[in-house]
């Protein structure tokens, strides 16, 4: 029996309909297209099965497969290895063209590559677009092509590209819903997956707070943060609405959208930032590494409050407000002599927005060995940091709720822990 002729659109970091620029160039196939989603146990095998993030990718295909019920057609939903799953729907299917949005991080490079030659083999014809940024990983560069490491110039390069196309076009793929191959693809439930609800969700975002974004956004108690990054890390949102929107309404969140770009091609130029410092020369710090400090960190029981509000914040929520990670993350590194790879993957395994360029990006300025960081004589002093951004402890007492009756005592002394760590990189930068 004649299999049946198909184009398929592979979800990944993409979890939308609307304004999808891989799904919109799909649509415009001549063969029907079959909507995929592979959760793949690479990833899954190693997180816990209550993880918050999985619950809200399996909430948001939920969400997109209604959608294609309305229109006759459903989301085909497989779990397994992700080159295994590939080599069964090419038995079942005569998968004419495949189309996905393009991923930057190393692990999905190397996947996308063992896919396509599978189904290069397979003699189906494969189309990637760039979806998830504005400008890609070769866009934005210096004069003589090599990427940039510093964020200002970056930010100014990517800003004069940007006002030439400026607003960036939206992809409008509704009107292209009956290309849409005719299915009934049974939908299987998180508990099918192998996975429970957590309780942990991810919020919907809000752009209402954004017109004194840059007077508001450092006080943790304000809230006033649009809970935005956890939507564009699985693109719930397009980066084209947000980007519009944020030129439009206000430039320091758009400069925190361009700080998201900036990571993700400093990942893809320099892949070792993923376990290596950025900075080389940072490589001969001798950390402590102290295990019972880095539990007394992670549980929130370092004995100072803005410190331990945070923690206690991300193992509670999956969030930390910013102000309050740069001061966490300075405080392992510095305080606590702690390398920044210890952090990032606690961070990895409890923040619902993890996103590995920004997180490895973020800690390695944190901890002053990666580009463009805070230079390493540069110690956060977290009361100050307090008084500064919570002066009535409005935030702490949120999250320390045993703070008024009498605090326990700081784990390191915070002059003590200065001089250490300033004497301690200058001994361990390689000259």
């Amino acid at each position: 029996m004649a299999k049946t002729a198909v184009s398929v659109f592979w979800f990944r970091r993409d979890l939308r309909l609307e304004d999808n620029i891989g799904l919109y160039q799909a649509l415009q196939s001549e063969f029907p297209v079959i909507p995929l989603f592979i959760f793949d146990e690479a990833i899954l095998d190693s997180l816990p099965k209550d993880d918050a993030r999985v619950a809200f990718i399996h909430e948001s295909l939920s969400k997109i497969n209604s959608q294609l019920n309305e229109i006759g057609s459903s989301l085909l939903i497989k779990k397994g290895k992700t080159l295994g799953v590939w080599q069964e729907l090419i038995t079942e299917f005569d998968i004419k063209e495949v189309f996905f949005n393009k991923d930057y991080e190393p692990f999905a490079i190397n996947r996308d590559e063992a896919i396509c030659q599978l189904l290069e083999t397979n003699k189906s014809i494969i189309y990637s677009f760039k979806d998830q940024v504005i400008f890609e990983e070769k866009e934005i560069t210096k004069a003589d092509g090599l990427p940039y490491t510093v964020y200002t110039p970056y930010k100014n390069k990517w800003l004069e590209k940007f006002n030439q196309l400026k607003p960036v076009w939206e992809y409008e793929t509704s009107e292209l819903f009956s290309n849409f191959y005719k299915s009934d693809f049974a939908f299987p439930s998180l508990e099918q997956i192998g996975f429970v609800k957590s309780s942990i969700k991810v919020k919907p975002f809000t752009l209402n707070n954004l017109e004194n974004y840059q007077e508001t956004r450092d006080f943790p108690a304000v809230d006033s943060t649009s809970y935005l990054s956890p939507h564009l890390r699985f693109g719930t949102v397009s980066i084209r609405k947000m980007v519009n929107f944020a030129a439009k309404t206000n430039d320091t969140f758009l400069s925190e959208l361009i700080w998201r770009e900036f990571f993700m091609q400093i990942l893809f130029h320099f892949p070792k930032v993923v376990t290596q410092n950025f900075k080389s020369d940072y490589d001969g710090i001798q950390w402590r590494n102290n295990e019972e400090d880095f539990k007394r960190w992670c549980s929130g029981n370092t004995g100072y409050p803005m410190v331990d509000a945070g923690m206690r914040q991300l193992n509670e929520t999956g969030y930390m407000h910013n102000r309050v990670r740069m001061v966490v993350a300075s405080f392992l590194c510095k305080h606590l002599l702690i390398q920044w790879q210890w952090g990032e993957a606690y961070f990895a395994e409890k923040l619902l927005d993890y996103d590995l360029s920004a997180n490895v990006g973020n800690w390695q300025w944190a901890a002053g060995t990666g580009c463009d960081a805070a230079p390493y004589f540069r110690v956060f002093n977290p009361d100050i940091q307090l008084k500064k951004f919570d002066e009535k402890g409005i935030y702490i007492r949120k999250w320390i709720p045993e703070f008024d009756l009498g605090y326990g005592q700081p784990v390191v002394d915070h002059a003590m822990a200065r001089d250490r760590a300033v004497a301690t990189y200058k001994a361990g930068i390689l000259k």
